[in-house]
This record gives structure tokens, sequence and C-alpha cells, in this order.
């Protein structure tokens, strides 16, 4: 495993008073939202602690994507209040970036750059040095030089998470990060995560339709009812750790997820 990033302060603020790399707590409550008639989020209550992983699962088209991007401010609630590190959240910001399915790098610069462009925007002059780290502990050194359309599809999607990283934010929102990926893929790309956020104190909110992923990847699971979506129920996840490949065939993870596939089924 890399280094560990620098959290020494720099002397750019990037948002709402928050020194980059200072971790902070995720809280929303009673959060709602609809599209004219069309109700998505009925009452939504969710905190995500610096360095856990919460992950959100319920039905196609419930509002977890809507959701995630309330949460990231690029879309106001209806009702209730999202803060972080007891802020508002009241816009965008390189605070909340969220990763999608589709890596998002700018296909004409090389990795390096990619990953430079976030802390130099924002005036971080260890960028360098940050981008450095990230790429160690991407596995991705060896490929700085390269294209976006050079790189294979998990290291384009390692990529896009080391790239919202640089920014050093407090919170990570992952909306089916690996969908899109081959079932040997993700499960690598998974215990790259796990242990990536494991040295890190993120809160990281992981949206997914994938019970098996959930359960590895998350320390609790929030149960979404159908839109209007609703917290059916919290679960801690409480399974040994570190969790990998050899977590899926734990007799108390085999019985979880039997259990918790049950439920989803049947809701």
């Amino acid at each position: 495993m890399g280094r560990r990033l620098s959290t020494e302060p720099v002397t750019t603020a990037v948002s709402e008073g928050r020194t980059a790399g200072a971790p902070a707590t995720l809280t929303a409550a009673g959060v709602a939202k609809s599209y004219g008639t069309l109700r998505v989020l009925a009452q939504i209550d969710v905190s995500v602690a610096p360095g856990e992983v919460v992950a959100v699962l319920g039905p196609s088209g419930c509002g977890k994507s809507t959701l995630l991007r309330v949460l990231a401010g690029l879309e106001p609630p209806d009702r209730g209040r999202v803060e972080i590190g007891g802020q508002p959240v009241r816009g965008p910001s390189p605070d909340r970036p969220m990763v999608v399915q589709g890596a998002t790098l700018f296909p004409w610069l090389t990795l390096r750059a990619n990953l430079e462009w976030g802390p130099k925007a924002l005036g971080n002059r260890q960028a360098g040095a940050i981008v450095d780290e990230l790429l160690e502990a991407t596995g991705l050194s060896g490929s700085a030089d390269l294209l976006p359309r050079q790189l294979s599809g998990g290291m384009r999607q390692r990529a896009a998470i080391a790239q919202v990283l640089a920014n050093q934010p407090p919170l990570l929102l992952l909306d089916e990060p690996f969908g899109a990926l081959d079932a040997q893929t993700r499960l690598r790309m998974q215990e790259w995560l796990i242990g990536l956020l494991a040295e890190r104190r993120t809160a990281t909110l992981l949206v997914t339709h994938d019970v098996e992923e959930a359960l590895l990847l998350g320390h609790r699971l929030l149960r979404l009812s159908h839109r209007p979506a609703t917290v059916l129920e919290e679960l801690a996840l409480d399974l040994p750790s570190p969790r990998g490949r050899s977590t899926l065939s734990d007799p108390r993870f085999v019985h979880l997820k039997g259990d918790v596939l049950t439920r989803v089924l049947d809701a």
C-alpha cells in the first residue's frame, strides 16, 4: 500500500471555511425532493463520520442518485438540511466530489495533469507531492504520462477516484463507480478501494444496487424504500477486517447477504 496523503493545512481554504484535508462529518436531516408532482425523496436522515463508509441500497429508480446530487449540493432539497462539518451545503464544492460509473477525466490531459488540475486550481502549493503520493497509492505511477484513452477501464476508475481525492475532500460520494466493470475487475477495484479508504479519514457514501458490494465496502447499510424514498432500516455491518475476496465465503457474510437480499426482494 502506498504512503498516506499529507494532511498538513494549506494556505487556501477550499470552501465554507474548511481547510483542505480536514476531516468532517456529513449530516442530512429530513431531506425531501420532488420534481413537479413527482415525489422522489420523502424524508431522508443520514450521517457519515470521518473514515466511515455508508452504503445506500435500494430499488432502481427510488432516488439514490438524486440523494447524492442533493448531498453534493448540485440540487437543493425542498425540505430538510444538509451540513458538512456543521456548515450548511448551499451549492457545488470540491469538498463534495461525486464519482460515477464512467470515468470523468479530461481526455486531452495526461493522468498526472488530470490529478494536478484540481489542487492547482485551488491554489494548493503541495499539488505535486499530493499527486505523487496518490499515483503511488493507486498503483498508477508507471502510467502518469499516459492519456485516459491509453488506460484500461479499471485504471480509469482508479484515476477518477484519485482525481477527486487530490483535492483532499472531507466527503466522497460514489454512484455505482464500478458498475460498468466486469466481475473480476470489479472485485479487484473493491479490494483496492477498501485499502485506500482505510488509510484516510474521508467520509464516504456509496450508492449501489449490488448487495454484495454494499456489505463488502460498507461499515453501515441504509436500505431505502421505493419512491418516494425513506430509510426502511439501518444496519451496522460488523464483519471482520480487513475485508476482501476471502470475506465473500465467510459464513457471517453469506448469512448476512442472504438476509439482506431477502429483505430487498420482499420489499
